[in-house]
């Protein structure tokens, strides 16, 4: 039997200029001074002033530079050896190195450069270049693929998939060194196993070891793993001995300490006068690029009325041009305001840079005294930093929820990591604390938490359990 019915629904609908904005939320300054220049290229209607330096005339000629009164009886007869010139015009007088400079290749360009070489889609590529990008100096991948993903989505200007990120990460794995895109030090040691000839016995017994029972050996639990892998002990020595001669990371300490130096732009400036705090921009775009509005009606003039289809491009550049330069300005008054609202949350950390000032701050709490939607406080908050006077500070570390003291106030959870951060590393390298011990001396100290809520906190600042770190010292 056929039947109508009517039902209601509420559908959210984003505009596709809605989802431009928040991709220009997103980017920091160099890159949106890079999307300008971009817009600038695809639309005529766009036109940028270029910021002139101040010249006072007050620049004197440094004692380096060529004195034009100089003849060759002077050069020639002078006591500066010529390789020593030669060798010095390249750089500063200050700055001469003594040594010769090393070449050094990192190891996220000869990841890239073999994976160019390998029979692969364009996509991919493109995805592979990214994950290798946002590995950390040691070589393991320490970002959720959810983070991962979104974050490539807004780059890409399309969506990209959790199972993509897990399909082209299994790519890079591999590639050279063995283990490079591991998640963990257990998937490591995992990579490097399964790289050897798995049919000898010792390998493929420390493929089973490390895959199940990974957790029993890190707590050392011997005993269970002689029974459960059903070993002697001469057999499980080789193993561990085995296991011992295997990197935890695929890159080593020494080659992860000559990662190049990317100079971060911030993009707020605070700071402090007096009692107060006071925040700016660091550079406004907004003041630097603007529609040609002479243009418009220059060509206006010359498009013929019959010609609809320059008619309605002209119009449409015209108003792609105007709705740039009034993103580029919301953005800006976005950013200031939110800014502006989480110093005045966060008013005593600014004014110490005091970690264990910081107050327990959500996104729902900036949104509440801003009136702002939470996406726009995540994406305006993401990718940026601000300059202070006590350093250069990321944004997203200023969010943190809140844990209850023994006085019943209510702290932020990176003072709690804080402390054990410090606590473990003043302790006795050869006995550390345990995690029972560690609530116990922050219980001493006024931090009434929980031995699972020490362990979480723990994992994530990535510092292992006591008897592993027992074992590295």
């Amino acid at each position: 039997m056929i039947t109508q019915r009517q039902t209601q629904k509420q559908h959210l609908k984003i505009l596709p200029q809605q989802i431009q904005l928040l991709n220009l939320f997103f980017l920091n300054g160099i890159e949106l001074e890079q999307r300008m220049r971009n817009e600038m290229e695809e639309n005529p209607f766009l036109e940028m002033t270029e910021e002139e330096k101040y010249d006072d005339g007050s620049d004197k000629p440094s004692k380096d530079e060529v004195k034009d009164f100089e003849d060759w009886d002077e050069r020639g007869y002078d006591d500066v050896p010529d390789y020593k010139a030669e060798y010095q015009n390249y750089f500063n007088s200050e700055d001469t190195p003594e040594m010769p400079l090393k070449n050094f290749v990192h190891f996220k360009e000869e990841a890239k450069q073999q994976l160019h070489m390998l029979d692969i889609s364009e996509d991919d590529c493109m995805i592979a270049e990214y994950l290798i990008d946002v590995l950390s100096n040691k070589g393991l991948m320490d970002r959720p693929f959810e983070e991962v993903a979104d974050d490539l989505s807004f780059q890409l200007h399309r969506m990209v998939e959790v199972e993509t990120i897990q399909r082209v990460l299994e790519i890079v794995q591999t590639l050279d060194p063995i283990g490079i895109g591991a998640r963990s030090v257990q998937e490591c040691l995992l990579l490097q196993l399964k790289n050897m000839n798995i049919k000898r016995p010792d390998v493929a017994c420390a493929i089973k070891l490390i895959e199940n029972h990974y957790n029993d050996l890190t707590h050392r639990q011997f005993e269970k793993i002689h029974h459960v892998l059903n070993v002697d002990e001469e057999e499980l020595r080789v193993v561990l001995s085995l296991i011992g001669s295997l990197k935890f990371y695929p890159i080593s300490e020494e080659a992860s300490n000559y990662e190049p130096k990317n100079t971060i732009i911030p993009d707020y400036i605070v700071t402090k006068f007096g009692d107060s705090i006071q925040v700016n921009l660091y550079s406004s775009r907004s003041a630097n690029i603007f529609v040609n509005q002479s243009l418009y009606d220059q060509l206006s003039t010359q498009v013929s009325a019959k010609d609809k289809s320059a008619n309605q491009y002209v119009k449409s550049k015209l108003q792609s041009a105007q709705w740039f330069v009034n993103a580029v300005k919301q953005r800006e008054d976005t950013m200031m305001r939110i800014m502006q609202c989480i110093i005045q949350m966060q008013q005593e950390f600014f004014a110490d840079g005091d970690i264990r000032l910081l107050k327990p701050m959500v996104l729902r709490n900036v949104s509440d005294m801003s009136g702002l939607d939470i996406s726009t406080i995540s994406r305006i908050t993401s990718n940026k930093y601000a300059d202070t006077h006590f350093g250069l500070l990321y944004l997203k570390d200023l969010f943190s929820e809140g844990i209850a003291d023994k006085k019943g106030e209510v702290i932020s959870n990176k003072v709690i990591q804080s402390v054990i951060e410090e606590t473990i590393s003043k302790e006795d390298k050869q006995h550390p604390y345990t995690d029972q011990q560690l609530v116990n001396i922050l219980s001493s100290k006024g931090y009434n938490i929980a031995r699972r809520t020490v362990a979480k906190y723990r994992e994530q600042m990535r510092i292992p359990i006591a008897q592993i770190r027992a074992v590295w010292a």
